[in-house]
């Protein structure tokens, strides 16, 4: 798989997000302003293996960038960072642009990523302001977590090696439930 599209509202928050909280790279910019869109395509690659000059060779640019596998296209609309509050559902029982109010069901559910350590990493998320639909012992699953992106697509941070727990969370949720646990998996 080369790619993942996502609609985004503002591609200067996004990139921060994907680039500078999750670590990916810019690997390819283009501009359709006959269309009304541009497009990012990030990936989490070291900098070091992106070839140089390729800033200033399109052709060379567009070559690496389709060899690459598990890269996001973030995908701006001219005049979508103009609009009030969210603009794109991200399919997670979202009501965003639907017109009679209901949510949709299914659809999008989430991108994920692996880390050596959730908890630590989730610490680093917290203090950069990300938000979490879940926390690493929040719920019934332990070890993982789900932050937002800007526009609210979700991100499962999952372990590089065995799912483990710990005995506080990034949210001081312990890992027997907390205050105000309940567990959904049952």
């Amino acid at each position: 798989m080369q790619q993942t599209m996502i609609r985004v509202k503002d591609p200067v928050k996004s990139l921060e997000f994907y680039c500078d909280v999750l670590g990916f790279k810019l690997v390819m910019y283009r501009e359709f302003p006959q269309w009304q869109f541009n497009v990012y395509f990030v990936a989490p690659v070291d900098s070091g293996s992106i070839p140089r000059g390729l800033e200033n060779d399109q052709d060379a640019q567009w070559e690496y960038c389709m060899k690459l596998p598990g890269c996001i296209e973030l995908t701006y609309n001219y005049g979508s960072e103009k609009e009030p509050g969210l603009v794109y559902n991200t399919g997670n029982a979202d009501k965003t642009g639907v017109s009679n109010g209901e949510s949709v069901k299914g659809g999008f559910g989430h991108i994920g990523i692996t880390v050596p350590d959730v908890y630590e990493a989730c610490e680093r998320f917290k203090k950069l302001g990300c938000e979490f639909k879940k926390s690493p012992n929040a719920g019934g699953m332990k070890g993982l977590a789900f932050i937002k992106d800007p526009d609210g697509y979700l991100v499962e941070v999952l372990p590089q090696g065995p799912m483990i727990t710990k005995p506080l969370d990034c949210d001081g949720i312990s890992a027997d439930g907390g205050e105000g646990y309940k567990d959904n998996s049952k």
